[in-house]
């Protein structure tokens, strides 16, 4: 077991904590010495696994069920916090959900469910977390790349991911003078149990490698590279960084057709030779998992 830093205050609070980046994120904050706060909605196995590898990695902290697509989850997931600690340093909304549909697809509930699921937790639980920094913190929302682009069956997240980076800027400004910083990070397509859900699980996708062929760096984000940068904007590193939203997308966001990977030779030689595989490092790292009810994954 690492050596744990008995003085390190610092105390995160991770929505969607059991899993995917959340699980990533905790066993990074984990190695420091953090004590983390890992929520989850019903796999109780499976947070508590997340949290002994929290212990093992030099950190603590504790496991809260609440379904926090309703103000009684959040409510109560941060009651429970308050009863555990008395101050935190560290807020990050990464759990989401989604249903997948053109935009003459989307019906009252969906609507409801997505707004409710993605922007409401980050506004409520921000407001409960900054009231627990009195001495300045960190909040973090996780966005992806559909906030700024627009693709297939994705304008209802993508709009929900639009709003939280809104937030993001206006709480930069109020929670500053706190010492308070907010920021999103905004992943590209992130090789977790979402990217094969919407891939292969939402009728008539596109095949995802059609879209692997056009990011620059020519592979998927993996958990651990969401992480990393969420890690650095936690950071004392990151102290004079608010209100702005970092993109770890492979360069998705910068690319426009006609795309390089759509050309012929000779010009297509010039970028991507016909042996253009190129061996990226491995990061492991756990995925999310989906159902389906033809909604993305949810902690």
């Amino acid at each position: 077991m690492t050596e744990q830093n008995t003085e390190n205050n610092n105390v995160v609070v991770i929505t969607g904590g059991s899993r995917g980046i959340g699980r990533e994120l905790a066993l990074r904050l984990a190695a420091h010495g953090d004590r983390l706060v890992l929520n989850y909605k019903k796999n109780a196995e499976m947070a508590e696994r997340t949290l002994a590898d929290v212990r093992a990695a030099g950190g603590d902290g504790i496991t809260v069920q609440a379904d926090i697509e309703t103000v009684e989850g959040i409510e109560k997931l941060f009651d429970t916090v308050a009863a555990s600690y008395p101050t935190i340093t560290g807020f990050v909304s990464n759990a989401a959900a989604s249903a997948f549909k053109p935009v003459d697809g989307i019906k009252a509930l969906h609507f409801e469910r997505g707004f409710n699921m993605n922007v409401r937790p980050l506004v409520l639980g921000a407001e409960r977390a900054a009231a627990m920094m009195p001495h300045g913190g960190r909040i973090l929302a996780v966005t992806s790349y559909g906030s700024q682009r627009a693709f297939p069956t994705y304008a209802l997240l993508g709009a929900a991911k639009a709003a939280e980076e809104a937030f993001v800027r206006y709480m930069a400004v109020e929670y500053g003078p706190r010492a308070i910083t907010v920021n999103a990070v905004n992943g590209g397509l992130i090789d977790t149990d979402s990217l094969d859900f919407f891939y292969n699980r939402v009728p008539g996708m596109a095949p995802v490698q059609s879209v692997i062929d056009k990011i620059p760096l020519r592979r998927p984000g993996k958990a651990a590279d969401m992480a990393a940068a969420m890690e650095f904007l936690l950071s004392a590193n990151a102290g004079y960084i608010t209100g702005q939203v970092l993109n770890v997308d492979g360069g998705i966001t910068v690319v426009a057709p006609p795309y390089w990977a759509d050309t012929s030779s000779p010009l297509r030689d010039a970028v991507l030779p016909a042996d253009s595989a190129v061996t990226m490092p491995s990061y492991g790292a756990d995925g999310d998992s989906g159902d389906a009810s033809g909604e993305a994954p949810r902690s």
